[in-house]
């Protein structure tokens, strides 16, 4: 279980929304400066065992950092507002139906493969319906115009956001914090710790299959985890995959599949002393994005992507983290200004 920083921001307003019945809390609506109409929103979401409370000192630290800057405007300059939405992800805090399926395996939780993947994949669809909905309940009157989305996860949370930011063309921007985007080096790396017997009877090679981990999961894990969507199949895939220079009909492939993120920014956050989520976990599937979205690199879009470990924090956001993401969603939101106040002058 991952804890979140413990720095206590001034407080922001918080008004509860349902949607869908989704339990949600929209953060910062009563802050928002009077006369701007265009908002930007930063989804939230929790680690696993917590629940959208946790997430209360990061929006109330995002949206004060961003409204101080607002302060003092350039008089060419536009206005730009801020908001956070937080909910529970799928059963969690008030959306819980089953305690066992937020557990591991140590903890007894045979079905820890199905239930996480499930659980925080099923998150990253909530993200998508709210988006579509939440303007109707927050500006029914249209007064303002959400224009940019971006989502922060922590764990749990951090998986989920990259979902979000790989299958969702309007999230623009995401943080994820000791998150992983390669679910089937996570798990692989777990059931060895767990010393599972679909692991310890064939030294890991008979676990992707097994009632630990099914075919049906590894389909999953292909059409909506970002290294099996880009790398293929766990069961065939070689380390070496990681660094080959895709070439013809797969480059084409990986090409295509890449649009989805162009235009887009994303910070990554791990610990260096992280055994539950271990950053080597991730490392493949970072060198391999970064390889790719480099300059001169085999996509040619453009792909802002962060990679930060942080020595000595386990898993854990540190305060430091919070500062860091305050820093990359303030600097999202400059360039997005940036955009408002070109197109405002055009017109």
């Amino acid at each position: 279980m991952a804890g979140t920083y413990s720095a206590v921001p001034s407080p922001v307003s918080k008004t509860s929304v349902t949607v869908a019945g989704i339990l949600t809390t929209v953060h910062g609506l009563e802050e928002l400066q009077q006369g701007g109409t265009e908002v930007a929103c930063l989804w939230l979401l929790n680690p696993r065992q917590q629940s959208q409370a946790s997430m209360e000192p990061i929006a109330a630290s995002i949206i004060n950092d961003w409204n101080r800057h607002l302060t003092t405007p350039r008089e060419d300059q536009q206005s730009l507002g801020l908001i956070a939405i937080s909910f529970d992800q799928r059963n969690h805090g008030s959306r819980e139906v089953d305690k066992m399926a937020n557990e591991a395996w140590r903890a007894g939780n045979e079905k820890h493969a199905q239930d996480m993947l499930g659980i925080y994949h099923g998150t990253s669809l909530d993200t998508s319906q709210l988006i579509t909905y939440m303007p109707s309940y927050v500006f029914p009157r249209s007064e303002r115009t959400i224009i940019n989305h971006m989502v922060l996860g922590v764990s749990l949370g951090g998986h989920a956001a990259w979902h979000c930011i790989v299958h969702d063309p309007r999230i623009k921007t995401a943080v994820i914090v000791i998150g992983c985007p390669d679910y089937a080096a996570l798990m692989s790396d777990r059931a060895r710790l767990s010393k599972l017997v679909s692991w310890t009877q064939s030294d890991g090679s008979r676990f992707f299959g097994s009632e630990d981990f099914p075919p049906s999961l590894i389909e999953a894990v292909e059409r909506f985890d970002p290294a099996g969507l880009f790398l293929g199949s766990p069961v065939s895939r070689q380390s070496s995959k990681y660094d080959e220079v895709p070439k013809g009909e797969e480059k084409q492939r990986l090409s295509n599949l890449m649009k989805a993120l162009d235009g887009k920014r994303i910070l990554s956050m791990a610990g260096g002393a992280d055994k539950l989520v271990p950053y080597s976990c991730c490392q493949p599937f970072h060198q391999w994005l970064q390889r790719a979205t480099q300059p001169g690199g085999w996509f040619g879009g453009k792909v802002a992507f962060e990679d930060v470990v942080f020595d000595g924090i386990g898993h854990e956001m540190s305060p430091e983290m919070g500062i860091k993401a305050s820093q990359f969603i303030s600097d999202s939101l400059k360039l997005l200004l940036e955009e408002v106040s070109k197109r405002s002058s055009k017109i």
